[in-house]
């Protein structure tokens, strides 16, 4: 069926889902990037199974392929990468999973308490993170909060609120009020 071929109600519920990107959803996919701890499970493989980081340079290293680029790579692009190389003159129908055990940091920066870099939570909020760094100092502006997204390459922060979601590898500033 052609997009043409779509009543005008379905082509416009097409063009949001187009138009809203995850992120403006508030769903984020998660990106590996360098600091990753991830647990690589090829079922029936022990051998090719296992705990490894993502380097410096964003790549794993794993048993038998050699170097995988997982650098910028959801959890489940990273399964298929694995999956095709293993495919490619080793296993015939490889299965790989990959779970991450522990996320690089997150930094808050500005007017909290002990601004500096805190190990990822799961679920964790702009408010979880401020509780982190001891919360907010006397002078802090609870409504002029930024967020920038690791992995942006303009690094321009965006006006957040409490609810908002940080993900490992975000910096979260806190600005100053003035009087």
């Amino acid at each position: 069926m052609s997009v043409l071929n779509l009543r005008p109600l379905s082509l416009v519920m097409l063009l949001l889902v187009t138009v809203f990107s995850s992120d403006a959803l508030g769903d984020v996919v998660y990106r590996l990037d360098s600091g990753d701890k991830l647990k690589v499970t090829v079922y029936e493989e022990k051998s090719l199974s296992g705990k490894f980081e993502v380097s410096g340079e964003g790549v794993v290293s794993l048993p038998l392929i050699g170097v995988v680029d997982a650098k910028g790579a959801s959890i489940r692009e990273m399964e298929e990468r694995i999956t095709s190389k293993l495919i490619d003159g080793y296993l015939k129908n490889p299965r790989v999973s990959i779970e991450v055990l522990n996320y690089r940091p997150f930094y808050i920066l500005g007017e909290v308490q002990e601004p500096g870099s805190y190990p990822y939570v799961n679920g964790m909020t702009i408010l979880n993170a401020v509780a982190l760094g001891g919360g907010y100092t006397y002078r802090a502006n609870k409504d002029k909060i930024t967020l920038i997204r690791a992995g942006d390459p303009s690094r321009d922060g965006t006006k957040v609120g409490p609810e908002t979601r940080v993900l490992p590898g975000d910096v979260v500033r806190v600005e100053e009020r003035f009087f």
